[in-house]
């Protein structure tokens, strides 16, 4: 029997899962992937209904083991296909576009408080530049941003919310519309090549199914999760010091949570868990390191670095505009099973 020594892990009968809040457990948890396996990972938390799977279903959505939920032998060669995207150079070369992007929507949002207006922040400077960046880096054109912020939030909710019936399968139509976007990509790309994602994806060989499996998540988990971290950087900031990126993955990362399952049992400090046992484990705000945000081991966020830049540029360019202003209410929040932040961050000068 395999064990993770630290604290116990304890069983959670409102959420199902068995919560792994220390830092070391869950590090120890993510650097054993044949014992706590991923498959769960974006498997819904609120089982869909019969009426929602019929809505995915009609567009033959399916999430083959891609890449968060792989643990077989095509995750290496897929992972190392889109780590490309990815490296530290381009990363690095991204900067300027990043810079640019963020200040002209923070020059637009002060402009409209010096004269006497709000601005929610979040909509105005945060939601946009992680996406468009994001699809320079893959090298997509003709993307549909504002659609794809809509299809993203609407999945977040979808897999990891807790929908009723008639939210789930409004989310259900939001999804499979964005998978069926996906699914024309990546027809098009089996067409005419291309050195884009879909085009690389699919000379590897991949399925239409698994090349729609990456795209899927990837094109959420890469832009919306950044802005959901500038989101919370900037709420630790209106009207205060400017917060420190690594303080915010540290306290209050925007994927605060994250899955595994048990493929035998295994203790977990000295509570014993049996195969098959769903696992919750605390990424942040436990006192852990600032990159356990981003996970450890061979499924470490291939973004970790991007969306630490991104968050950076953002603070930096917004720094004047995050001073000068405070907040007129609450903000709500984006309060997911494993995903928080700030939804809107209504301010006046």
């Amino acid at each position: 029997m395999v064990r993770v020594t630290g604290c116990p892990a304890r069983y959670d009968e409102e959420l199902g899962y068995w919560v792994v809040d220390d830092p070391a457990q869950a590090r120890g948890v993510l650097l054993d992937p044949e014992t706590f396996r991923p498959d769960n990972a974006v498997l819904a938390h609120t089982p869909l209904s019969v009426k929602a799977l019929r809505v995915l279903s009609a567009v033959g959505f399916a999430l083959p083991p891609a890449l968060a939920n792989n643990a077989g032998e095509s995750h290496r060669p897929i992972r190392a296909a889109v780590a490309r995207f990815f490296s530290p150079a381009r990363v690095a070369a991204v900067e300027p576009l990043t810079r640019r992007l963020t200040a002209d929507r923070v020059a637009a949002a002060r402009a409209r408080l010096a004269a006497g207006g709000q601005v929610d922040l979040v909509a105005a400077v945060a939601a946009e530049p992680p996406a468009l960046v994001l699809m320079h880096l893959l090298g997509l054109t003709g993307v549909d941003v504002p659609a794809l912020k809509a299809w993203s939030l609407d999945s977040l909710e979808l897999f990891w919310g807790w929908p009723d019936a008639d939210r789930q399968l409004e989310l259900a139509h939001s999804a499979a519309e964005f998978y069926a976007w996906l699914r024309t990509r990546t027809s098009a790309a089996r067409q005419d090549g291309g050195d884009d994602l879909f085009g690389v994806l699919v000379a590897l060989g991949l399925t239409d199914e698994e090349v729609c499996a990456v795209g899927y998540f990837l094109l959420i988990a890469g832009q919306e999760t950044t802005t959901q971290l500038i989101s919370t950087a900037f709420q630790r900031s209106v009207g205060q010091e400017l917060a420190d990126v690594e303080g915010v993955l540290r306290e209050a990362s925007s994927v605060p949570t994250w899955r595994r399952v048990t493929s035998t049992a295994a203790l977990v400090g000295e509570a014993e868990l049996p195969a098959g046992a769903p696992v919750l484990l605390g990424l942040s705000g436990r006192g852990g390191s600032a990159d356990l945000a981003f996970g450890v081991g061979i499924h470490r966020c291939l973004g970790a670095g991007l969306a630490r830049l991104e968050t950076r540029v953002a603070l930096e360019c917004a720094e004047e505009l995050l001073g000068e202003s405070r907040l007129v209410e609450e903000p709500p929040m984006i309060d997911l099973l494993s995903f928080r932040a700030p939804r809107r961050l209504l301010v006046v000068r």
